[in-house]
């Protein structure tokens, strides 16, 4: 009964605005230009955009921000609520819900959870959480305690001996958007140099030196036997479906690995590891995504390359918050010290991602379009969000 409560309440702040409102004196950001100027907002559409003053019934914004909600394609976040220690596993429904409201409190209103299907660590407990963690995100959906709008990307760790047993049974989920195809084989790709490789695991995973050497061959091993018979299954997969669901790349590193994922009919690099990889990508129309964390930090904590300087070569379409939610839209203002635009900059984490993955209803402050947006300032030159609103209404 009292669950049932909860579920009532939450489903009536989730559901589309009935009646309309106005925004006044904010600086309204769209897809070509900064607006200082007055929205209005209608049964959870953006109604009308003008630049006329402030309207003695519009809410005064006093000048701060108005964007679009953020759309993400790649988040891990859930996963660090459901282990928040190596080996370490959360109930799943208290986990979900704090990742939710971080996910919200982030300025994300359309979130594709990037759940890992397969581990390059044998011993993780990942697998185990798999489709706990799938349905567990479906129930709290139907019972309408999700603020963001949910969907899923499956990242494939290729080298898993039971990969497609593990994949297979949500080829047919509607909520999938998204597959990447990883490889995290020690020695290639995003740890070409084992010296960063041996401070994360020794850092986040807890072995030692000892057992790093161990699971070297362990690991290369699993990569001969498995990696390429589970690539072309996937692939084979995905593309057999009604719909075929979309591929994406996974730390491209050279141009070889860009013109494999060509093969394989991928539409988008996330995160390239080398400056030739993006320009491969580029020259062979993949979107490019490239992690915010690295743009905020300055650089790759893997030693790649860095976000900053595929954005000043005009490389990268899209940002993802990757395992910091709130980088995302730190990210995007940092991409006008780039050369972006801040409407440019904005793209990059709403409208862009948002057309990636087939959502043409959000994603852009606009007429007839969603009313997900945020009210956003600036303070000692970092946004902050003060406020986010899914389909005309308050969530955050």
């Amino acid at each position: 009964m009292f669950f049932s409560r909860i579920a009532t309440t939450m489903l009536s702040i989730h559901s589309p605005a009935s009646t309309g409102f106005s925004i006044g004196n904010a600086r309204i950001v769209t897809a070509d230009q900064v607006l200082h100027g007055t929205l209005s907002v209608r049964d959870g559409l953006f109604a009308e955009l003008s630049s006329a003053a402030n309207g003695s019934s519009a809410d005064d914004w006093q000048g701060d921000y108005l964007l679009p909600g953020m759309v993400e394609l790649h988040t891990d976040n859930l996963e660090k609520h459901l282990m928040p220690r190596p080996k370490v596993q959360w109930p799943v429904l208290p986990a979900i819900l704090a990742h939710d409201a971080q996910i919200v409190a982030a300025g994300i209103t359309t979130v594709l959870d990037a759940i890992g299907v397969g581990d390059i660590d044998p011993e993780s407990v990942r697998t185990q959480t798999l489709h706990a963690c799938v349905q567990g995100l479906r129930s709290a959906q139907q019972a309408g305690l999700l603020r963001a709008d949910h969907y899923l990307h499956l990242r494939l760790e290729l080298a898993e001996a039971d990969l497609l047993s593990l994949f297979t049974p949500f080829l047919q989920d509607d909520r999938l958007r998204l597959v990447s195809l990883m490889d995290h084989t020690p020695g290639q790709r995003q740890w070409a140099d084992l010296e960063h490789y041996r401070t994360y695991v020794t850092g986040k995973r807890g072995w030692s030196e000892q057992k790093v050497e161990q699971m070297l061959g362990v690991l290369y091993e699993r990569q001969q036997q498995h990696a390429s018979h589970n690539r072309r299954a996937v692939v084979r997969l995905c593309r057999q479906q009604p719909y075929p669901v979309p591929l994406a790349a996974h730390d491209d590193t050279t141009s070889d690995h860009v013109l494999e994922g060509v093969r394989d009919g991928v539409c988008m690099s996330e995160f390239p590891t080398t400056l030739q990889a993006a320009r491969s990508a580029r020259e062979h129309g993949l979107a490019i995504v490239m992690g915010a964390p690295n743009r905020v930090r300055g650089g790759s904590h893997s030693g790649n390359v860095s976000a900053s300087e595929l954005a000043r070569h005009g490389l990268l379409d899209m940002l993802s918050s990757d395992y910091v939610p709130s980088s995302l839209l730190h990210g995007a203002f940092l991409l006008q010290q780039d050369g972006y635009t801040l409407p440019q900059a904005i793209a990059a984490v709403s409208r862009t991602p948002a057309r990636q993955i087939g959502l043409h209803d959000r994603g852009e402050i606009a007429t007839g379009l969603r009313a997900d947006f945020l009210r956003v300032r600036c303070i000692d030159e970092v946004p902050v969000v003060l406020g986010v609103w899914k389909q005309g209404r308050q969530i955050a």
